[in-house]
């Protein structure tokens, strides 16, 4: 399996990168990683990987993209005059077919533009979604979109993402008949803003076609309960509400441990439940759950954290071959032809 990498989008610089990248073909034999960026600089990175990391250099590829694209650009600016930067050369090679797909930790407006223009859309679909799972009770997990590539969603786009984020948790979980819901400020079927209020009504005079049950409004807290698979809303929200788990869980976990640590019994105690707050912070460490899917695309393409170090960019990658396992682009599209003859897909502005 070929991956395309875009090294020169995180706050971390390459080295984190490129030690991820590492990290990921020591453990996969199979996998080979294409590297875009300034090809001296990637060679230098390698050249200083520790051992056992350096010892699959040979299957990490320096591809020569001198420049790149800014934290602070914007999508105009990247279609415009991004066509020689390390992004869009990754996102190139994938719509080419020389990988199969792309993980960058770049500028999300940037990457969503870009992927859009270099890979196209599914028919059917307008938009690419950004999703990522979520932990959640009983060692489940919730699938979140949209998570910032479409801050203010239409009713029908709302619909879209319910589509997908369902055609995810079928395909990579397994979950024959995923749990969708809409993500609202309360259960009562007048709230939440007229966007929302009329994607309710699609999805419910729809649900008969689609291969989900729609559990009607969810509120923030259902986000961990176990219950749903999927849960939808506009970019603005999800993001807003994906920063938040990710800070809250961090601070929880650091104050277990700074209470069993604050008292001799309590050091004694921590001692004894070291297994357990390891445990604990594994299953629940944001880092374990990077990568987010841009779903809607011809391609796969996974967006990582800006600020990952070299384990997050790693899990990125693992995201980003269970998807070509799966085989995920084709799945969508193959279930958005059914919904397509069904006749009941909302108008498109």
């Amino acid at each position: 399996m070929r991956l395309a990498i875009d090294v020169m989008g995180g706050d971390q610089g390459p080295h984190a990168i490129i030690a991820g990248s590492a990290k990921a073909v020591v453990e996969h034999p199979g996998l080979e990683l294409i590297l875009f960026g300034p090809r001296q600089q990637i060679l230098a990175e390698l050249s200083r990987l520790p051992q056992p990391l350096a010892a699959a250099t040979s299957r990490l590829v320096a591809c020569d993209a001198p420049e790149s694209v800014s934290p602070s650009a914007t999508a105009a600016w990247a279609l415009r005059k991004g066509h020689a930067t390390s992004m869009a050369q990754m996102l190139r090679s994938v719509a080419q077919g020389e990988t199969v797909a792309g993980v960058s930790a770049g500028n999300t407006a940037a990457l969503v533009a870009l992927a859009r223009r270099e890979l196209g859309m599914i028919e059917g679909i307008s938009r690419p979604a950004i999703s990522t799972a979520i932990p959640a009770r009983q060692g489940r997990r919730c699938y979140l979109l949209d998570l910032g590539a479409n801050v203010d969603s239409p009713a029908h786009r709302l619909v879209d993402f319910a589509l997908m984020g369902a055609a995810m948790a079928q395909c990579v979980d397994g979950t024959a008949v995923p749990r969708v819901a809409l993500l609202n400020v309360g259960a009562e079927a007048t709230k939440g803003s007229a966007s929302v209020r009329e994607a309710n009504r699609l999805l419910r005079d729809q649900a008969s076609e689609h291969a989900f049950d729609y559990q009607g409004y969810a509120e923030g807290g259902d986000l961990f309960k176990g219950q749903l698979d999927v849960v939808v809303c506009d970019g603005f929200v999800g993001n807003a509400v994906l920063k938040a788990s990710e800070g809250l869980t961090s601070m929880l976990v650091e104050r277990v441990q700074m209470a069993f640590e604050s008292r001799l019994s309590g050091r004694l105690a921590s001692l004894l439940a070291k297994p357990v707050l390891k445990r604990l912070k594994q299953e629940l460490d944001p880092v374990r759950y990077n990568g987010a899917s841009l779903l809607g695309l011809r391609g796969i393409v996974v967006k990582s954290h800006g600020s990952t170090h070299a384990d997050g960019f790693y899990y990125a990658i693992q995201r980003a071959m269970r998807e070509v396992e799966h085989n995920l682009p084709a799945r969508i599209a193959g279930r958005w032809q059914v919904v397509s003859r069904s006749g009941d897909r909302p108008g498109q502005p």
